[in-house]
């Protein structure tokens, strides 16, 4: 063949998302199956939503609004930004590429943590950067030595809090230690997917720094806490000038019709969310519990999901939890061989895990 495929391209592995439900009921002839392995909101989407979406479907011959004007409104009237200072893309996942499109290039550098959300390295490596990868310290980011590793050819420094997937958190108090030694000519990313989980109070809202570092992104998303991962929309919010550059490389219908309503009626419906809160509490204090009893090891968290040592051969237990018709994600995909990675779900979903789980080991 006469094409010739880029360098970059070729030097990328394809992402290994969480197995779906219809494969695992096909592949091993199972009726029922709970997916525990992508961190979905067990509870679904509003209510509200799926009215919403039920009235749009007149409207699926046009076009969406381009400028996405009334979610942008919205989310400035809650998040105490400008319109302007918002773009919104098909999941925080493409915005990271936006991100990468628009800055890096052969040559430059981009500083993430080793264990953690792994679009930061592809994204880089694709348009020929050299991703710098940071140890992790207590399953959490190293920020101090992230922001040691900057050098004159870094570009972009990855800093996603909670974490993905170990859950952890930095504190408000490392955080200001580090902000004043990264150079302003240094892009800050915040990818704050999970933000809506988190219950610690020493977590560092990253838009109450947004006005003293023009050079900071904030990333968020209604795939988690929402419910809407199938629609795909998530949002960046940083200063106008950023914003701008971003918008130019975004495709001008990437957030479609329906996601667009789905995540303005979410946005609004505080109630659900507040619902989605307390399950996902109370769910998370079950699984610790179950864990302790079983006497395996795991990591606090600040999300939807919780990182638990399984003390044997993970890939062993995640084919012992298929067959039972339960999905997780295997560690030694995430870069912790030995653990799972298991979505908080519902009680009924978690009480069955943790029986799976206990069959398994």
């Amino acid at each position: 063949m006469g094409y010739k495929v880029r360098k970059e391209v070729l030097g990328l592995d394809v992402y290994r998302a969480g197995k779906p439900i219809s494969e695992v009921k096909r592949e091993l002839g199972l009726g029922e199956v709970t997916k525990l392995a992508s961190n979905e909101n067990p509870l679904g989407c509003s209510p509200k939503v799926k009215a919403a979406l039920r009235e749009l479907i007149d409207e699926t011959h046009m076009y969406p609004d381009a400028s996405n004007y009334e979610l942008k409104e919205a989310l400035s009237a809650k998040l105490g930004v400008k319109p302007q200072q918002i773009c919104c893309s098909t999941g925080s996942d493409s915005l990271i590429r936006v991100i990468c499109n628009a800055f890096l290039e052969s040559g430059d550098e981009t500083i993430m943590a080793e264990v953690t959300f792994p679009r930061y390295e592809s994204g880089a490596k694709l348009m020929g950067a050299t991703p710098i990868i940071i140890p992790m310290e207590n399953n959490g980011l190293h920020i101090e030595r992230m922001v040691d590793a900057i050098t004159e050819k870094t570009k972009i420094i990855w800093l996603c809090n909670p974490n993905n997937p170990t859950g952890t958190i930095f504190n408000k108090t490392d955080f200001a230690n580090v902000l004043s030694r990264i150079p302003d000519r240094v892009l800050i990313v915040m990818d704050e997917a999970y933000i809506e989980y988190v219950t610690s109070k020493e977590f560092p809202n990253a838009l109450e720094y947004l006005k003293d570092y023009p050079n900071m992104i904030v990333l968020r998303t209604f795939s988690k806490a929402y419910g809407l991962a199938g629609l795909r929309c998530g949002y960046g919010i940083a200063s106008e000038e950023l914003t701008s550059y971003f918008n130019r490389v975004i495709g001008p219908f990437d957030v479609n019709l329906y996601a667009q309503k789905a995540a303005l009626v979410a946005f609004e419906d505080e109630e659900f969310l507040k619902l989605v809160i307390e399950t996902n509490e109370s769910g998370k204090e079950y699984l610790y519990e179950q864990f302790n009893l079983m006497d395996l090891p795991f990591i606090e968290t600040n999300t939807n999901f919780i990182m638990v040592d399984t003390k044997t051969n993970d890939k062993e237990v995640f084919e012992k939890l298929l067959s039972k018709g339960v999905i997780v994600r295997p560690g030694f995909l995430l870069g912790m061989p030995g653990w799972l990675r298991v979505t908080i779900g519902t009680e009924k979903q978690n009480q069955l895990f943790i029986k799976a789980l206990g069959e398994s080991l």
